[in-house]
């Protein structure tokens, strides 16, 4: 049980995949995170640094000022995508349906995740919706079970 067809190597926000697992459609839904914070906000270490006790420490050894100058513009180059909107943050959100009734829109979630991110093909975000899709799979039978204790409740009453 996978989602056989991933996301696009471009998505954008509200970009769906489905599979069948048993008996439940699942759909893996990708929404834009919501946290304002830059690259570099979230980041420790998102500058590269030549200083030992910094996050971003490029590490010692030959062509260290090349590294740094290689790891600098890159980190450049990462921020202007993100501030033009060539690459965002999101989060794959999973629900699960039985023959057409949503058990549970909010099934299982991972927040926080590049999309588009400069040099991937946002394989990533499959890979993601297939990591959640067993922690879905449990939320839908355990709300079958609620929904079947609680006919059975109204039965007896």
């Amino acid at each position: 049980m996978t989602f056989a067809q991933g996301f696009q190597s471009f998505v954008c926000p509200d970009d769906v995949i489905s599979c069948e697992a048993g008996p439940f459609t699942v759909l893996a839904q990708i929404v834009p995170d919501d946290c304002p914070d830059a690259p570099d906000q979230r980041q420790d270490g998102f500058w590269p640094s030549l200083y030992a006790d910094a996050p971003g420490f490029i590490g010692p050894g030959p062509n260290h000022r090349q590294r740094f100058a290689e790891a600098q513009a890159k980190a450049e180059a990462v921020m202007e995508g993100w501030r033009k909107g060539e690459w965002f943050y999101c989060g794959i959100v999973l629900s699960v349906a039985l023959e057409g009734v949503v058990l549970a829109s909010h099934a299982a979630s991972l927040w926080s995740i590049e999309a588009n991110f400069p040099g991937t093909d946002n394989s990533y975000l499959t890979e993601v919706a297939n990591e959640l899709l067993p922690e879905a799979i449990a939320v839908a039978r355990e709300t079958l079970a609620r929904i079947a204790r609680h006919a059975d409740t109204r039965e007896r009453a």
